[in-house]
Order: structure tokens, then C-alpha cells, then sequence
């Protein structure tokens, strides 16, 4: 049975994790990401499979923020939310920036997320719901860009090369 919350409650929840959200975009420390999670909490990840227990999303968000693209995207700013004080969910769409390949330039994806909330400011459960095609689309022509520019790091030149020949790229 889902706990009842109302929506200013969620509000202010869902307020606080973005917060945290921002400052781990900057700080690059997502075990304080992982700690806005119950210690039961749930992660479902459309590519990358289901993480049960914070320990679980500790260790799948750090070993995927570190490596590319993760690791090049600045920011992760909610578009826009909606509160469901009925079941305690948080429904939003998720902007996924990557850093600026050197001149400007704009390469992004959205998701949307589910978070269910547990009270004391953790979540129970998230759910990134996105098309792992689009992504990986705008993650090669980031790193096309970033080529031309002389900009694509050792990160991006290695996922370059293990998942370009999956899109035709030699």
C-alpha cells in the first residue's frame, strides 16, 4: 500500500532532488545521488536492467555517470513535473545536455522519470522510461562534432569506436 502525500509534500521532495541532482552535475558524486534512495529502493532502467537495494543503484550509477556519454552530460534539469498525490509518484521529463563539444553547440536527449516517494525526502523507486536509440544517436553525432572540432577525448573516442560500427561507422 502506497503512502499518502500531498502533492505541496511531493513538491518539496521532488524540489530537494533536483537540487541534489544539480549539485552532483557539478561535484560529480553520485553516492549523494543514490543516497535519496530507501535502502530497499528499486531502479528500473529500460537499458540497463532492473537494481534492487541502494547498494545496487550506488554501484550501477557511479560505474555509468564515470564512463561516457554519462560522464559528458552537464546537467539533468526537470522540463517540467507533475505530482500524483495518489500514489505518492512524481512523473517528470528529464533534459540529458551534453557538455559543450567546443563551440556552442547543443546535443540532448530526453527521458521521462517516475519517482516514487517514501517521505523523509527518499524515493522507493525510479523509472527512466526513454528510446536508447535516440541517446545513442545524439552521443555519435556529439562525438562527430567534438571530432571535427578536435575536441573528443580518449572517453568518447573509445565509445566511438566499440559502438559506431553498431550504426555503420568504421
Amino acid at each position: 500500500m502506497t503512502a499518502s502525500f500531498s502533492a505541496d509534500e511531493l513538491d518539496t521532495a521532488f524540489a530537494q532532488f533536483q537540487q541534489t541532482v544539480a549539485d552532483v552535475a557539478i561535484s560529480k558524486d553520485w553516492d549523494r545521488w543514490a543516497d535519496q534512495f530507501t535502502v530497499d529502493a528499486t531502479y528500473i532502467e529500460h537499458a540497463y536492467g532492473r537494481f534492487d537495494g541502494r547498494e545496487a543503484i550506488r554501484t550501477w550509477v557511479n560505474k555509468t555517470m564515470h564512463s561516457f556519454p554519462g560522464s559528458h552530460m552537464a546537467e539533468y534539469p526537470s522540463l517540467w513535473h507533475v505530482a500524483d498525490p495518489a500514489t505518492g509518484r512524481v512523473i517528470c521529463e528529464i533534459d540529458n545536455p551534453m557538455i559543450d563539444p567546443g563551440d556552442g553547440s547543443v546535443f540532448t536527449a530526453t527521458n521521462i522519470t517516475i519517482l516514487t516517494y517514501a517521505g523523509d525526502g527518499l524515493w522507493s523507486c525510479e523509472e527512466d522510461i526513454y528510446n536508447p536509440m535516440e541517446f545513442a544517436q545524439m552521443a555519435l553525432a556529439w562525438c562527430d562534432r567534438a571530432a571535427e572540432l578536435g575536441t573528443l577525448d580518449d572517453a568518447g573516442r573509445r565509445w566511438l569506436e566499440k559502438t559506431g560500427p553498431m550504426f555503420g561507422r568504421r
